[in-house]
Parts: C-alpha cells; sequence; structure tokens
C-alpha cells in the first residue's frame, strides 16, 4: 500500500501553530509543509529596526499605507492539492489601495507591494529562492534582500535584479517613490 503525502492548509495551519507544542518555535508554511525558521541574530534585529523604523516613518507622513514588521504572515500561495503557503515576512509594505480598511487579525491574503527579508546565517539559499519566486507570483512588486555579512541589498522586481553596495543609496522605486536610504547606514556600526 502506497501512502499519500497529507499537505497542510493555511486554516490547519493557523490550528496547529496554536497548540503549545508550537509555543517556542518559528514556523511558516511552504507549499503544505511546516518549515522551522531560526531566531534572529542582534546584527538581524538592528537592521530590522532600522530600515523598518525609515520606511515606517516615510510611508505613515505620506500616508500611504501600511509597513508590517516581526514576520506578519502573508498566504502567498493556495492550491487544490493542499500546497498551501503562508510565509512570515521582515518588513512589508502594503499601499493603502491595496489594503483598504483595517488590518484583519489573522493572516493577509494580499500580497506586499514591497517585502524585505534579512539574511541571517542560517538561511538556505533554497528558500530564500522559493522565498522571492513565490512573492513575485504572488504579485509582490519590490523585493529587497538584505545581507549583513557582505554589507548589501539585492533588489529584484519582476524586469531585473540588480545589487546595491555600502556607498550606494536604496530607493523605494515605483513602489515608494522618494524613499530613500543609504546602504551603509542600514547596517549597525
Amino acid at each position: 500500500m502506497v501512502l499519500e503525502k497529507q499537505f497542510i492548509s493555511a486554516e490547519q495551519f493557523l490550528e496547529i501553530v496554536e497548540q503549545p507544542d508550537f509555543d517556542n518555535r518559528k514556523v511558516e508554511l511552504v507549499e503544505g509543509d511546516i518549515v522551522d525558521m531560526p531566531l534572529p541574530n542582534p546584527i538581524h534585529a538592528a537592521i530590522l529596526a532600522t530600515l523598518s523604523t525609515k520606511l515606517n516613518l516615510f510611508v505613515t507622513e505620506s500616508e500611504l499605507g501600511r509597513v508590517l514588521v516581526g514576520d506578519a504572515p502573508f498566504v502567498l500561495g493556495r492550491s487544490a492539492e493542499g500546497k498551501d503557503t503562508l510565509r512570515g515576512l521582515d518588513i512589508a509594505y502594503i499601499s493603502a489601495e491595496r489594503l483598504p480598511g483595517n488590518l484583519p487579525p489573522s493572516p493577509l491574503h494580499v500580497a506586499p507591494d514591497l517585502a524585505v527579508e534579512i539574511i541571517s546565517p542560517s538561511n538556505k539559499a533554497e528558500d530564500i529562492e522559493k522565498k522571492i519566486e513565490q512573492l513575485l507570483d504572488a504579485g509582490t512588486t519590490l523585493i529587497w534582500i538584505v545581507y549583513p555579512d557582505l554589507q548589501r541589498v539585492k533588489v529584484l522586481t519582476n524586469e531585473r535584479t540588480f545589487k546595491l553596495k555600502e556607498r550606494d543609496v536604496l530607493t523605494g522605486g515605483d513602489v515608494l517613490p522618494g524613499f530613500e536610504i543609504r546602504v551603509a547606514d542600514i547596517f549597525p556600526s
């Protein structure tokens, strides 16, 4: 007898992670499978604080939408086979047009306009590449991948990818026109 693999839906995932076994675990749902995520280190936390504060001030002052931090959950994919994907993002920006009204108490079913991931030593390249693909497929327009060890930022859209070094300026492009920060200012000294 061949047993078929059972995949977990987004709804099942939300019930499972409420169990005591998951109290001290950070997890995501990737194509129907629960995946453990490592806890961030202090450098990661410092970059998160700097970049999210700058983004939030810019977005709030201009009344452009919402900035979310701390692995805000997004449903990035659904499938008939139950291979749903629910990912947490270090930083996400959602424009007011894409998120009318109040934030829900449950995962968002709209992709962010901007997604930011800060790479930790325990991140696997193939998982980051899969997450990028899932974000772009779900409708994310702009992605920043921040590399603390290299002090660089990789910028991705559906049309192009490029890398910025410390001396460069990271901008919001068409997603957040007018936003900019020197790459060197993102990293703790």
